[in-house]
């Protein structure tokens, strides 16, 4: 049996063409992975005795790709793409380690509260995308109102509940110190090409199933229109002005993720998505068992902060994160070190 170290990427992988979309030859890949278990001696992953899970954030075109709508540079510029890149090595060097990997789908319609078609000016005008913060004193001072044409499609034609839901949200928002609401560009488009998950990034995760016979544990977020949903974990709000559920918790994924004797996370963005679903991993951690935080590990350079030059730069309170997380005891690493190195991974026995 080989050690840890010892697995290569293999030959058909292309550094250049992570930046681009493109087709997964699946049944191609397929026989490749298989003759690569002969090869390596890869067994199962319903045979690991220790599991590991490896939660990849919206790894989606819309966040990773230079042409899409949201694309996460970071300061360097090439952020998601960089991070794409090492990701997918990653993947391909502990193959036989990782037991599971779980993506999760960034996941939207047009009229959500977050995009530009929700909210209207008095002159008729909707928001600018990612230029646009909607402030409690915005809507009470009636700056920004909710779009009366959407009604219909969102509410029942209810606009006036849709507008008290509205005041409620960014009041919540305000109450619990989260982000203020922000406007995007459209993205994570149900049925888009941004939607997709990277190529190279699925190619590797599809290469993973086949090679250990493990299926891949997605995870969709985000399509209610009354909230944000940055953590796959937990909606930004989970009820409404009248104190009546609009969303939950994902107790279930919570769960899962819990059960395994590691969980690695890398993804997008680390000042939001990436940031918020730690965060409320490691709430439900401390509500359980703070030793809990040890099986976590946070690849630092497969994920990067939102900024938009001139705009916003996110990257100090995504550091700022990431430095509370290692302080409650989770595990900051990078995904060029060997795992076998990692800090704390002696505790769970690997």
């Amino acid at each position: 049996m080989i050690t840890k170290a010892e697995l290569s990427i293999p030959e058909y992988f292309d550094t250049q063409k992570v930046s681009e979309v493109w087709r997964v030859p699946y049944q191609k890949r397929a026989h490749q992975a298989k003759e690569w278990a002969v090869k390596y001696s890869i067994q199962p992953a319903a045979t690991d005795k220790k599991q590991i899970c490896l939660l990849i954030i919206d790894a989606q075109n819309t966040f990773c790709l230079p042409e899409f709508e949201l694309f996460v540079g970071g300061r360097s510029g090439s952020g998601a793409v960089d991070d794409s890149l090492r990701l997918c090595k990653f993947i391909y060097r502990n193959l036989h380690s990782i037991t599971t990997i779980a993506p999760t789908m960034d996941t939207h319609t047009a009229m959500q509260i977050f995009h530009p078609i929700f909210w209207i000016n008095d002159a008729g005008e909707h928001p600018l995308p990612a230029a646009t913060l909607i402030t409690l004193e915005d809507v009470q001072q009636g700056i920004w109102k909710v779009n009366p044409a959407v009604a219909d499609s969102i509410a029942g034609g209810n606009y006036s509940a849709l507008q008290k839901h509205a005041l409620h949200y960014v009041q919540k928002l305000s109450d619990d110190g989260k982000y203020p609401l922000t406007i995007w560009p459209y993205h994570s488009m149900l049925g888009g090409i941004g939607h997709a998950l990277v190529s190279a990034v699925e190619e590797a995760i599809f290469f993973h199933s086949i090679a250990r016979n493990s299926q891949a544990l997605f995870e969709i977020k985000g399509g209610n229109p009354l909230t944000e949903n940055y953590s796959v974990l937990r909606p930004e709000v989970l009820d409404g002005p009248d104190g009546v559920s609009i969303a939950e918790k994902n107790a279930k994924f919570i769960d899962k993720l819990l059960g395994f004797d590691a969980v690695i996370i890398a993804g997008q963005a680390k000042s939001h998505c990436v940031a918020w679903t730690i965060d409320d991993l490691l709430t439900e951690i401390l509500a359980r068992d703070v030793k809990l935080a040890k099986k976590v590990y946070l690849l630092e350079d497969c994920t990067s902060p939102v900024v938009v030059p001139g705009v916003v730069d996110f990257t100090e309170a995504a550091d700022a994160a990431f430095l509370r997380f290692a302080g409650a005891g989770m595990n900051v690493v990078q995904s060029t070190q060997s795992i076998d190195t990692w800090p704390g991974f002696s505790w769970l026995g690997f």
